[in-house]
């Protein structure tokens, strides 16, 4: 059954169809329900290139070329939004990486996440401390991250 389209991303189609860009996305802990979200929405062939679900950091090192260190950090997911944005020849990238939990990652607690948004030539990143177990995690990622980007996409001139 497909999922009601999230008001975020409606509003995200309509911007960047408007504008002629192209979003590509680079996801770990939701694990393909990010990309999933973009593509379910009306039009999403207008504006959507697709997405890599790296959730191995081997797979985020050589597909998004992450560097080495870890990958549950500003540096790590500035590397897979500029990468995927190059990849999928996109002008907008958005990546998350994060530990949804039980254990910790790269010394983070469950409940951390990274975003960042590659737009404009620029790259914006953000961390979240979400609280729960990780189905609420990632939702409350699936939220920030849509959110976000439609906050800057409405602050481009």
């Amino acid at each position: 059954m497909a999922q009601p389209e999230h008001p975020d991303v409606t509003a995200i189609a309509h911007r960047l169809a408007a504008d002629g860009a192209w979003l590509a996305v680079a996801e770990s802990l939701t694990g393909g329900e990010l990309s999933s979200l973009f593509a379910t929405a009306g039009g999403s062939s207008d504006w959507y290139r697709g997405a890599v679900v790296a959730y191995s950091s081997d797979v985020k090192r050589s597909l998004l070329d992450v560097p080495e260190g870890p990958v549950v950090s500003a540096q790590a997911v500035t590397a897979m939004a500029e990468n995927v944005a190059d990849l999928f020849e996109a002008e907008v990238g958005l990546a998350v990486s994060g530990v949804a939990g039980p254990a910790a990652q790269d010394d983070q607690p469950p409940g951390t996440v990274w975003l960042a948004i590659h737009i404009d030539g620029r790259t914006h990143t953000r961390i979240e401390h979400f609280e729960g177990e990780p189905p609420e995690v990632v939702d409350a990622t699936l939220r920030c991250a849509p959110a976000w980007l439609l906050e800057l996409l409405n602050q481009r001139t």
